[in-house]
C-alpha cells in the first residue's frame, strides 16, 4: 500500500473540535483505496478535553505518533499570562520540535509517499513544511478554513506570523484542500499567480457508521412535552454570536408566545458556558435555554436524532465557511432552523438541498418570526429536509475517495 504521514492537532482522545472527525475517518478509509495513513499528532496533555470513546475506531494498522508538546495557556503560563513569544504561531508552538524530529524518524521508519498536513493549528502546517523542505516528500495541505483574513488573527504579530506560514504552504505544497468553495475562491482571488489545478474543495461530512451506531443506543421515549430544540458545539462569541437570538427569544417569552411549557432549547458543549449563562440569567431565560455539557460523539449524535428540532448558529462574517454540524445535521433527518446568512456558503448549501428555514443570525425580529413558524412547522409535520442523494454527497467515506484520488495525482506527478 501506499503511505501518507497525516500531521494533524486533533485526533482522538482529543475531545473538543470536528476536526477530530475529518483526520480520524480519512485515516480510517484510506485503506479501502490502497493508502495507509500514519498520524503524527500531539501528547494528550496538550488537549483541553479528552475522552476514551473514539479512540477504538483508529485502525490497528495505523501507527500514531503523539509527540510532546504543552499548551500555553495551561502549561506555562502564571496567573493566566505567557509572553505571546512562547505562543507564536499558537498555544502549541512547542509541538514543532518535537513534531519534527518524530516526523523525521516516522519518515525513516514508515517510508511514506507524501505529506498531508491539516489546520487550524497553525504549528502543524510549519511542521509539515520543515518536514517536506528537509525530505523532498511531496506536501497537501488542508487549510479548512482560511488560515488569515483582514482581521483575525486580532494580534497583529500572530497576523504576521500566520501570514508567513500561509504563504509558506500556497508556495510549497503540491495540492490545497479547503472545505468550502467560498474559501478556496478567496485564497485563489488571494495568489492570482497560482494554477487553478492545485486549488481543491473537500467539505466536511457525517459518518454512517457512528450515526448507525448511535440510533441503536437506548433512548427514553418522549411522548407530549414542549418542543425540544437543539444546538450541539461550540457557540463562537463572535463568529456564532448568539446575542439577537437570546433577545429574540426574550421578547417571544414576554410576549407570551413561548414558555417553558411550550419550548426547550438545548446549548450542548458551547465551550462558553460561563459567558452565555449570565446572559441567559439576565434575560430571564434560564428555564428555556439550558447549558449541557460535552458528551461522547456518539451520544451527541442520538440526541440529534432525537431532537423535535436542531439549531445552526453561522454569522456573515463567516459566509465563507461551513460548520461541519450541518452535515451531521442533515444526516439526522430532523427539521432544522439556520441562523445563518441565506448568501453565504452555509445558507447556500442548505437552500440548494430544499431546507428555506433559513434566517440571518444578526435580524432579531426575522428570527422572532422564523422560530413561531419553525415551531408549527414541527407541529404541522412539514418541515423541509434534505433528500437522500444530497445528504450521501457528503459522506466521510465519500468524501476520503476524493482525498485518495488527489493523493493518487500528487504521486503520480512525481
Amino acid at each position: 500500500m501506499n503511505r501518507v504521514l497525516m500531521v494533524a492537532y486533533h485526533y482522538p482522545p482529543d475531545r473538543i473540535s470536528s476536526g477530530v472527525q475529518r483526520t480520524l475517518k480519512f485515516s480510517r478509509y484510506l485503506r479501502e483505496h490502497d493508502w495507509l495513513a500514519t498520524i503524527l499528532t500531539v501528547h494528550p496533555r496538550a488537549y483541553h478535553r479528552t475522552g476514551a470513546d473514539q479512540v477504538c475506531e483508529i485502525p490497528p494498522e495505523v501507527k500514531v505518533k503523539r509527540a510532546f508538546a504543552l499548551d500555553a495557556a495551561r502549561h506555562l503560563s502564571i496567573k493566566g499570562r505567557y509572553p505571546l513569544a512562547i505562543a507564536l504561531p499558537d498555544r502549541w508552538s512547542t509541538w514543532f520540535l518535537g513534531g519534527v524530529w518524530s516526523g523525521l524518524r516516522l519518515i525513516r521508519q514508515q517510508r511514506p509517499d507524501v505529506i498531508w498536513s491539516t489546520y487550524p493549528i497553525a504549528t502543524a502546517s510549519l511542521i509539515a513544511w520543515a518536514l517536506h523542505r528537509i525530505t523532498g516528500l511531496p506536501w497537501i495541505a488542508d487549510f479548512r478554513d482560511p488560515m488569515t483574513e483582514g482581521d483575525y488573527p486580532r494580534n497583529p504579530t500572530i497576523h504576521r506570523s500566520y501570514r508567513w506560514i500561509e504563504k509558506q504552504v500556497v508556495a510549497r505544497a503540491s495540492k490545497l484542500i479547503f472545505t468550502t468553495p467560498g474559501a478556496m475562491q478567496l485564497y485563489a482571488e488571494r495568489y492570482p499567480e497560482i494554477p487553478a489545478a492545485k486549488w481543491a474543495v473537500i467539505p466536511n461530512g457525517y459518518d454512517e457508521d457512528n450515526f448507525q451506531n448511535a440510533a441503536r443506543r437506548p433512548t427514553k421515549a418522549r411522548v407530549g412535552g414542549p418542543i425540544e430544540l437543539v444546538h450541539s458545539g461550540i457557540l463562537y462569541p463572535v463568529e456564532r454570536d448568539p446575542t439577537q437570538f437570546f433577545q429574540a427569544l426574550a421578547e417571544l417569552k414576554t410576549s407570551g408566545s413561548i414558555s417553558a411549557d411550550t419550548l426547550q432549547i438545548k446549548l450542548r458543549a458551547t465551550a462558553h458556558d460561563d459567558l452565555f449563562a449570565p446572559i441567559l440569567a439576565e434575560k430571564g431565560l434560564s428555564d428555556i435555554v439550558t447549558l449541557e455539557p460535552t458528551v461522547p460523539y456518539e451520544d451527541a449524535l442520538r440526541e440529534m436524532l432525537q431532537a423535535d428540532g436542531l439549531l445552526l448558529l453561522q454569522g456573515a462574517i463567516c459566509n465563507h465557511q461551513i460548520p461541519a454540524k450541518l452535515y451531521e445535521y442533515m444526516r439526522a433527518r430532523q427539521p432544522l432552523l439556520a441562523l445563518a446568512d441565506p448568501l453565504g456558503n452555509t445558507g447556500q448549501v442548505m437552500l440548494r438541498a430544499g431546507i428555506t428555514t433559513v434566517v440571518p443570525l444578526d435580524q432579531k425580529d426575522a428570527i422572532k418570526a422564523a422560530l413561531i413558524d419553525f415551531i408549527e412547522l414541527i407541529r404541522a409535520g412539514t418541515a423541509p429536509l434534505a433528500d437522500d442523494e444530497t445528504i450521501k454527497q457528503y459522506s466521510r467515506r465519500g468524501n476520503t475517495r476524493k482525498l485518495a484520488e488527489i493523493l493518487n495525482n500528487v504521486l503520480e506527478a512525481q
